[in-house]
């Protein structure tokens, strides 16, 4: 990207006199997906894109206008100029710092480099892996990206980012003539395709597959309170969709929100510490800087059961008198929008078999199916893969179809121990049409009278 630096400067030169901001983002980016169902190729899709978009700021209202023609960028801006003439608000920025910086993140094996042939080949081995007894189909789907990303605006930024990202997921439904089941697992990275290269490609998808079967042989989970183990990816679900988008500021500033006007207020246990850290190289939601040129940071949400910060972008962040997180995330072609990153309850000091020692009946769920928040009531429902019953201290019968819901506020007060070990689970997160890649997680976590919900 670094020839259109001189003409994005000579734009940004040209139109800042009529503006009150403006800034530019534009990137150049290869990828491709594949899909395949029950061992046979469904769907490829490959191909380089060039996009750009212009956005200013004037009267305090945004003109925003986008293009994948690198040769019409006066015209959008000119576009994106009437837009902001077109209309007035109330929209500021919070401060931000003058950063020139060109990131390079490491990549082994640049995706590109592998052909599509070896692509299908992974696909199919962990598709066939899948294919164990009782189990009648699978979906298998792999993604990556190699994408150059130029930023610069009007207050002196220029930043460039190179970046891959990769990413494979398995599904494999299971059935005995009566129920189904499904087990589900995904692997992926900011990195190249030594994602897929580093893991035993067999071991993961028979891992899958056993999930599915074994799930129909699990009895039907009871319903009511019980003392709960919620495993690393289910405490991130939770922690993700129940405490992490409550604290999206713009969330809070539409007052849908169980956390509005409860900052340096108490809304968990003592022991209970969260982060947002777009900075975990390791993290599906690693970036190290966001569509805003905001420097990313470790985001402290909660420490020691208080809520001591928000996740914010320039334009919410002046809105609570605050400076930005580093959450405003988006495509080049979408308006940036307050998003995670990778967040997550902070590890304990306890094993697994400490915090399950002292259970005389209780369950342990693992995995997530989904489930769904609303943030403005505070109340949550998820559906977890599988669970166990916990009784005197050990795991005994497997269960199938358990969910966790209840009171995020309650909930959260509600951890009484947390584990020492700690995972971060690769996903895709959906908000306003949008979508963006992000890691969640934690440590194993026991949670005090929480709302077991099964068909028993």
């Amino acid at each position: 990207m670094e020839e259109y630096i001189g003409l994005f400067e000579k734009i940004i030169e040209k139109i800042t006199p009529e503006v009150d901001y403006v800034d530019i983002r534009a990137g150049e980016g290869n990828g491709t997906s594949i899909l395949m169902k029950d061992g046979e190729i469904d769907e490829i899709n490959t191909g380089i894109s060039h996009s750009a978009r212009i956005r200013v700021l004037k009267n305090g209202a945004w003109g925003f206008a986008y293009t994948t023609d690198m040769s019409k960028l006066d015209e959008i801006s000119k576009t994106a100029i009437t837009l902001s003439n077109s209309l007035k608000g109330d929209i500021e920025l919070s401060e931000s710092e003058i950063i020139k910086d060109k990131i390079i993140i490491d990549t082994k094996i640049p995706p590109k480099d592998i052909s599509i042939e070896e692509k299908k080949d992974v696909l199919k081995e962990v598709s066939d892996s899948a294919n164990i007894k009782e189990v009648n189909s699978t979906t298998a789907g792999y993604n990556d990206s190699e994408i150059d990303e130029l930023f610069l605006n009007s207050e002196g930024s220029q930043i460039q980012v190179k970046s891959s990202r990769v990413r494979m997921a398995l599904n494999a439904t299971a059935t005995d003539g009566n129920i189904i089941q499904f087990g589900h697992g995904s692997i992926g990275g900011v990195k190249g395709f030594e994602v897929i290269n580093d893991i035993d490609i067999e071991q993961f998808g028979r891992d899958i597959g056993n999930k599915a079967s074994r799930l129909l042989k699990a009895q039907p989970a009871p319903s009511g309170k019980f003392k709960i183990i919620a495993d690393p990816e289910l405490t991130g679900v939770m922690i993700h969709e129940a405490l992490g988008h409550a604290t999206e500021a713009d969330l809070i500033l539409q007052n849908d929100s169980i956390l509005k006007d409860k900052l340096n207020t108490k809304i968990a246990s003592d022991i209970v510490n969260i982060f947002d850290d777009a900075t975990i190289k390791d993290g599906f939601g690693y970036y190290p800087y966001d569509v805003e040129g905001i420097k990313t940071k470790p985001n402290q949400l909660v420490k020691d059961g208080k809520l001591i910060s928000l996740l914010s972008s320039r334009e919410t962040a002046s809105k609570i008198n605050m400076k930005s997180s580093g959450n405003a995330r988006s495509s080049i072609a979408d308006q940036p929008i307050v998003r995670m990153s990778n967040t997550y309850l902070q590890p304990g000091e306890l094993s697994f078999e400490e915090l399950i020692e002292d259970i005389t009946d209780g369950i342990y769920l693992k995995g997530s199916r989904g489930g769904q928040v609303d943030t403005g009531k505070g109340i949550f429902q998820f559906n977890a893969a599988e669970g166990f019953k916990i009784e005197n201290g050990e795991l005994t019968t497997p269960l199938r179809d358990v969910s966790l819901s209840g009171n995020i506020l309650e909930t959260l007060k509600n951890i009484d121990s947390i584990g020492n070990d700690f995972k971060l689970s690769t996903g895709f997160c959906g908000k306003d049409g949008q979508t963006a890649p992000v890691g969640d997680g934690g440590p194993h976590t026991r949670i005090v009278d929480a709302l077991v919900g099964g068909s028993n």
